[in-house]
């Protein structure tokens, strides 16, 4: 198996950890977001979306960070994806909800309009709007992150034992960083 990857990138981070930390055969190949080594050969024919992380295990390619870390934990039959139906659920659920609600509104509407230039807003004033609606959404996300994921007695998202939620998180979070 091999992973196509860049530490800057959001998405890749996580796949890296879970690599790192579990001591996984996995090899990992750096493509230079930073010359667009991910719209040039040979990376464009193997990704079409340009985008990393991206895991090849012989002919079979993936290229979302979520679905990487699901294979890669049952390849590998890691107890950080539950075999337990409503588990498991939970986990996805987490996922979902970290990819769909915290990372849109964190991520791409205050996090990176500011850093990247390619995010940043026509004018000032929509600049301005712009950061100042993921500004107030990423304190209700952070909030419901706090109060309802994490809560009162649990020390990882989907309870007292980390999964891969929890390292597919760490992406979004480290943003603020």
């Amino acid at each position: 198996m091999k992973l196509y990857m860049h530490a800057m990138s959001t998405n890749s981070r996580p796949v890296s950890l879970l690599i790192a930390e579990k001591g996984l055969p996995i090899d990992s190949e750096i493509v230079d977001l930073f010359t667009g080594a991910h719209y040039q050969e040979p990376y464009i024919s193997l990704n079409p979306n340009s985008m990393v992380p991206m895991l090849e295990d012989g002919d079979f390619r993936l290229t979302e960070s979520s679905a990487i870390l699901k294979y890669i934990a049952d390849t590998f039959d890691l107890a950080e994806y539950p075999k337990d139906l409503k588990a498991r659920a939970r986990v996805n659920e987490a996922m979902d909800w970290i990819n769909s609600n915290f990372h849109r509104e964190f991520g791409y509407f205050m996090i990176y309009p500011q850093v990247l230039p390619h995010h940043k807003r026509d004018g000032d004033k929509a600049q301005a709007s712009t950061i100042e609606w993921g500004r107030k959404n990423s304190v209700r996300m952070l909030q419901i992150l706090n109060d309802h994921w994490i809560g009162p007695g649990k020390k990882f998202l989907c309870g007292n034992s980390i999964t891969i939620a929890d390292y597919f998180a760490s992406g979004t979070m480290t943003l603020g960083e």
